[in-house]
């Protein structure tokens, strides 16, 4: 009898591991979200490239575009899945997930996908965001981002644009602009992720607390954003 008990239990344990690790791999946004701490990470943790920290530190939103393998980026009809947190008095929001469609630049450079990453720097910026669907260039003014451990003493970067915009490519990190491009709310990721719709303003402005599978992009933007804030 209770060798029958402890097969029942060992079974009961793998069938809900296995199931836990099915349930991972048929969700592309949690995937998305710890692709997007990736991209953050070894973007921030590259010597001489990055972001300033100037420019993380005061910014009000972060969205990562990574370049998935599956499903999650299509290179050839220049269209995105990302991730955006917001600062609140709590600390970093809940993941809002939306897409990102067209612009004068291509999200391609010789045929080849990249990671993007976009920089929310002053409430103007953030109320679009917070409307959920945008242009960048007509309703949110937008600029290439400036790249290096600093920006180099200028402030352009602040007066110009609501959003600044990166790239990565072939191991390239550079700004690059996005004017024209489209944001919109992914609705179908947010379902996903949350097992229900979310609005984006409902989990950027900290109106619901985070989910456990969101911890690997919000763990790492609270790193270098509190690392960036600190210098």
């Amino acid at each position: 009898m209770k060798k029958l008990v402890v097969i029942l239990a060992l079974l009961s344990a793998v069938s809900s591991a296995f199931g836990q690790a099915e349930n991972k791999a048929d969700n592309k946004a949690a995937t998305r979200v710890e692709a997007a701490a990736t991209v953050l990470n070894e973007i921030e943790s590259a010597p001489d490239q990055g972001i300033p920290e100037e420019v993380l530190g005061s910014s009000e939103c972060v969205a990562v575009v990574p370049s998935l393998l599956k499903g999650g980026f299509i290179v050839g009809g220049r269209y995105g899945r990302g991730v955006a947190s917001c600062r609140t008095e709590k600390g970093w929001s809940a993941p809002a997930f939306f897409m990102v469609s067209g612009g004068s630049v291509g999200f391609q450079i010789g045929g080849q996908a990249v990671d993007l990453v976009m920089l929310v720097m002053n409430k103007d910026g953030m109320d679009n965001l917070l409307s959920s669907k945008f242009q960048l260039g007509a309703d949110a003014s937008v600029a290439a981002g400036p790249v290096g451990r600093h920006a180099e003493g200028s402030t352009d970067w602040k007066m110009r644009a609501q959003v600044l915009t990166y790239s990565r490519a072939r191991g390239v990190f550079a700004g690059i602009s996005l004017s024209g491009a489209r944001v919109t709310q992914d609705k179908d990721s947010t379902r996903e992720f949350y097992a229900r719709m979310v609005p984006f303003k409902t989990a950027l402005t900290g109106t619901i607390p985070a989910p456990d599978s969101a911890y690997p992009f919000l763990n790492t933007l609270s790193k270098w954003a509190t690392k960036a804030a600190s210098k």
